[in-house]
């Protein structure tokens, strides 16, 4: 077992890339946060079943480096990190159900010059996971998309390491948040394959006592300024924040400030106070550059913590864009204008890796493939999506709707754990300029009952004012597809035709009375307050092939798949009503085959023919 050190330049384009290596998904994991020195835990790793769950009696958490070197310990294959067991390119692809596994290696490391702690971090485990270090436990875990980390300080020694992890993942049990991960062996209809254990890149991290622990931005566009929110570890009197901006490579902006407290909240100004405009017209006068689909302006920023003789302590890496998304009359503004969202419905699923992109390059190529299309962005659908693809999203310029992925059941128990998983993902993806909105629930997964149970209808309220109190400047969505309560945008999941889409949202009143579903659009005791109507599921054409597979309805060729997607979207764009649509879906996967590209990311008609129906201009 081996580890192998990374170093990236300063610059946030490096983040995109880094030495060439055999190491699986070798990028830097979290684009957000930077720092040069790194260590990637990715690759084999000892793993084994534990079906009997016997492994915490036998004290496998203990077990000794040259006892898993023997071949004889209780660690009896081998797993490539970070692609969960079910998945082909773990090297074990096995579907059975196995909810107790375990995971060990070694990793040697010395501490650098000026490093005095090691932080471990998991970008996300499914479902419940306890870490080991040496034999002592580190770290404790409940939720499968969210990251978490651990100070190795009391565990870490010098030399030869053994880092252990077990992880509970109940396949049956159906108030955990699993999204579309089935609770049967076999995947059908619209739930895929199950993904235990660690999915996302796991990493060291040589940090000082004193250093930067959490970064939070807000920006500002009616005050052309950034709200910086820095929270420091290891406060003393007489350390000191450096703050810059760039864009281009040209500093915009260069910030000292003493810190008088752990956290430091400051506003930047991005264009410099006091400066006259050299044109009398106010639509020329210097304003920030704004982030938008169109136009992905992105603004470096690095932070560096001084002690008291100026001296760098730490310094990491971050980027923000500069825009606003609210609503006014009936219509979503982005940066002060109205603007009309082509979303498409994205499931986040990979042959080969399931819920883990086999490479970065297959998170960008993704985008990238949608703006082909004519899609100026996506409703990540019951997934908390890798960082890296949100990195790119902001990078390449699209839209992103955030979803947590929801359970199907409702109890104490599933409050408890959808609550506090959604607050670490707000928490994680705050910072991220391409999210636009969250949606906390989807078509009542979860919350079966709210016609008849009052609670449940208090949960989605709960969400909304959870989420709401976490973040100001994004919409929420109350439960995308019908039955809201309190929500930001009207949103309606209908898979009719195009004459049924046309006839039933020429008016707000006859939109809100259409339930496609059989479902209402409104809970008992709330209704329709003006906020925005957009579609957010409908079309899911498949293309008959011969072979199995399902889509909401099926036709025979590209040519009438474009004949079937342009009546729909005309439909939609002929309704002064609808604000906004997401076209359910972007790829085909496993036996749902009802997306724009096969599961392998083919285009089933001319990517230029499709954004030729989809960026259509809407009528008058």
């Amino acid at each position: 077992m081996w580890c192998e050190v990374y170093e990236l330049s300063s610059r946030r384009e490096a983040s995109a890339g880094v030495q060439m290596s055999s190491v699986p998904r070798p990028e830097y994991p979290r684009p957000q946060l930077r720092r040069p020195d790194w260590i990637n835990l990715n690759g084999v790793w000892a793993f084994t079943f534990d079906d009997g769950d016997s492994g915490l009696r036998q004290r496998w958490q203990e077990t000794p480096a040259d006892l898993l070197r023997s071949g004889d310990s209780p660690f009896d294959r081998r797993i490539t990190v970070p692609f969960c067991y079910q998945a082909e390119l773990s090297g074990i692809g096995e579907k059975a159900f196995h909810d107790v596994v375990w995971y060990a290696r070694t990793f040697e490391y010395s501490l650098a010059a000026g490093a005095e702690c090691l932080l471990l971090h998991f970008g996300a485990v499914d479902y419940r996971a306890a870490v080991w270090v040496n034999g002592m436990q580190v770290a404790s875990h409940e939720g499968g998309h969210t990251p978490f980390s651990a100070d190795l300080a009391d565990a870490f020694r010098e030399g030869e390491n053994v880092l252990v992890v077990r992880v509970e993942d109940p396949s049956e049990d159906v108030t955990i948040p699993r999204g579309k991960q089935y609770w049967r062996e076999e995947s059908e209809g619209i739930f895929y394959t199950r993904t235990t254990g660690i999915w996302q890149t796991v990493w060291l991290e040589p940090v000082g006592r004193r250093r930067i622990d959490d970064l939070r931005l807000t920006p500002d566009l009616d005050a052309a300024a950034v709200n910086v929110e820095v929270s420091v570890e290891g406060y003393e009197p007489g350390l000191s924040l450096r703050l810059t901006a760039s864009r281009e490579g040209e500093t915009v902006l260069d910030d000292r400030v003493e810190l008088l407290s752990p956290l430091v909240e400051r506003s930047l100004p991005m264009i410099a106070s006091g400066v006259a405009p050299d044109t009398p017209h106010l639509s020329e006068w210097p304003s920030p550059a704004l982030w938008s689909s169109e136009h992905p302006n992105l603004y470096d920023l690095r932070v560096e913590l001084l002690d008291e003789r100026g001296e760098m302590l730490d310094a990491v890496e971050s980027y923000f864009g500069m825009r606003k998304v609210e609503v006014k009359d009936g219509k979503v503004y982005l940066n002060n204008r109205p603007y009309y969202q082509r979303l498409v419905l994205d499931q986040g699923y990979f042959p080969g890796g399931l819920l883990t992109a086999p490479a970065d390059e297959d998170l960008r190529r993704d985008i990238e493939l949608a703006k082909e299309m004519g899609f100026n962005g996506a409703r990540k659908h019951q997934k908390i999506e890798d960082p890296r693809w949100l990195y790119w999203a902001d990078t390449l310029g699209f839209l992103v709707w955030g979803e947590i992925a929801n359970a199907y059941r409702y109890s104490p128990g599933y409050v408890r754990r959808i609550t506090g998983e959604w607050q670490e993902a707000i928490e994680r993806d705050y910072n991220h300029p391409c999210i636009v909105a969250w949606v906390p629930m989807n078509e009542s997964w979860g919350v079966p009952e709210l016609a008849t149970k009052p609670a449940q209808i208090e949960h989605l309220l709960a969400m909304y004012h959870l989420t709401r109190s976490l973040d100001r400047m994004r919409l929420v969505i109350s439960n995308d597809g019908w039955e809201h309560a309190l929500t930001d945008l009207c949103t309606i999941h209908d898979y009719r035709d195009a004459d049924a889409l046309e006839r039933s949202y020429a008016t707000p009143a006859m939109s809100i009375a259409a339930e496609p579903a059989g479902r209402r659009i409104y809970v008992p005791g709330y209704g329709y307050r003006g906020e925005p109507i957009l579609i957010t599921e409908f079309g899911g054409i498949a293309l008959g092939g011969g072979g199995e597979g399902w889509g909401y309805r099926t036709v025979a060729s590209s040519e009438e798949l474009l004949e079937r997607y342009e009546a729909l979207v005309s439909a939609l764009l002929k309704s002064e009503t609808v604000q906004g649509f997401c076209y359910t879906q972007l790829t085909d996967v496993e036996q749902e085959v009802n997306g724009l590209l096969t599961y392998d990311r083919r285009p089933k008609a001319e990517p230029s023919h499709i954004k030729e129906i989809t960026a259509r201009e809407r009528p008058g």
